[in-house]
């Protein structure tokens, strides 16, 4: 008889079978998988066998999400990552090689300006940023190097909102590649793909997840385009832990009433701080005041404008600072797309990188503060926002 620690680890490491189905897909809490012979191994770390070989490559709690969000998405492949950074590198270097070039928005989210520094720079590629609002200056950054159009469906933090469909149209007939991140909208509010983008990225840590619990990202698109992304991954090291997987797969089932809700909430909130003291302005999609609102009805689903919201307080970063002390009800934090509502000042986190000069080319100031509208009762929150800015 096999001596008592290869029994126990024979022992421990035997799944049991389930001829009923689990209503939940299993956690495969593993980093590798058993396999028959050499031949095998080598096929699933070609992809050209079914199955899987190692967590690093793939995972069925993975492969369960990424079926998931490829439906949701319209896509027909999708990658999921370790954050949506990862999956936002992942789609850059697939996609783009030393010499070429990236056009971005100017209000973009800080982790693509800090990607574009530390990474692209080094690597040979040029980023170049523009008002993507404007078609006429969008056209005017593409190039014959360009091969790929940044895009946010909501600007984070400006909330500035896209014609996707027309930038997709002008990118293609330049021979540049569309790429939406769509992580303010989600699944639920907009389909870029549909709207003639090639790439989708979500970080899912935000409305996916939607408890604050997890990190996570994905990729969408064609599937070759998705199988270059994920060699990118898998040399990278930005593989998607099983648990994070599977708790994004709890988030999806409840993402439609929490999208519904952080957006009756956002609205009943920047209606009540609209035009409120010490607010020079709010910028709300669903509000008729924002510069994009018509172009947000067209883009975004159902009459909803999403839970992200920004405020500009009128005595700049001070006071941007200040409001972040006075909370209440809502968490002076980062991230967005919780339960909670989440508070911070870009200026001196996401974009702090920036100076005054450069956050006001990008259409913020030293004094906005972004909020993240989460599942609270409304009265609370509006309330809670109201005094912190009047500095009670």
């Amino acid at each position: 008889m096999p001596g008592f620690s290869t029994r126990a680890i024979k022992a421990a490491s035997r799944v049991p079978p389930a001829p009923q189905a689990p209503v939940n897909v299993p956690i495969y809490q593993t980093s590798t998988f058993e396999v028959a012979d050499a031949e095998e191994l080598a096929e699933l770390l070609e992809f050209s066998r079914p199955g899987h070989s190692y967590t690093r490559y793939s995972n069925p709690t993975h492969a369960a999400l990424e079926e998931a969000l490829a439906e949701l998405e319209g896509a027909e492949a999708c990658l999921v990552t370790g954050s949506g950074m990862a999956a936002i590198h992942a789609a850059v270097l697939s996609t783009l090689r030393s010499g070429e070039s990236l056009v971005i928005p100017r209000a973009v989210y800080g982790g693509v300006v800090g990607l574009a520094r530390a990474v692209l720079d080094r690597s040979g590629i040029a980023t170049r940023s523009v008002d993507t609002t404007d078609l006429e200056a969008v056209a005017a950054a593409i190039d014959g190097t360009t091969r790929l159009v940044w895009l946010e469906t909501i600007s984070n933090p400006t909330t500035a909102v896209v014609d996707v469909r027309a930038i997709a149209a002008l990118a293609h007939e330049r021979g540049a590649l569309v790429g939406v991140d769509n992580t303010f909208a989600s699944p639920y509010l907009a389909n870029p793909l549909a709207l003639g983008a090639d790439l989708v990225v979500h970080s899912t840590t935000k409305y996916i997840g939607g408890h604050s619990d997890i990190s996570g990202g994905a990729l969408l698109g064609r599937a070759d385009q998705v199988a270059a992304a994920r060699q990118v991954l898998i040399n990278a090291g930005g593989n998607a832990a099983p648990l994070e997987a599977f708790l994004a797969l709890r988030g999806l089932k409840t993402l439609a009433l929490r999208m519904e809700r952080h957006s009756s909430n956002a609205y009943a909130v920047a209606c009540a701080l609209e035009g409120a003291p010490g607010v020079v302005r709010v910028l709300y999609p669903g509000l008729a005041s924002h510069p994009q609102h018509e172009m947000a009805k067209r883009v975004l689903r159902g009459g909803m404008a999403g839970g992200m919201l920004s405020v500009d307080l009128s005595g700049g970063r001070a006071a941007g600072e200040a409001f972040l002390g006075r909370l209440r009800v809502a968490v002076h934090a980062t991230s967005l797309g919780s339960a909670e509502t989440l508070c911070s000042h870009p200026a001196s986190s996401s974009h702090r990188q920036l100076d005054d000069e450069a956050l006001a080319l990008a259409g913020m100031t030293p004094g906005m503060v972004r909020v993240s509208i989460g599942l609270e009762d409304p009265d609370d929150l509006a309330a809670d926002l109201t005094a912190a800015i009047g500095g009670r």
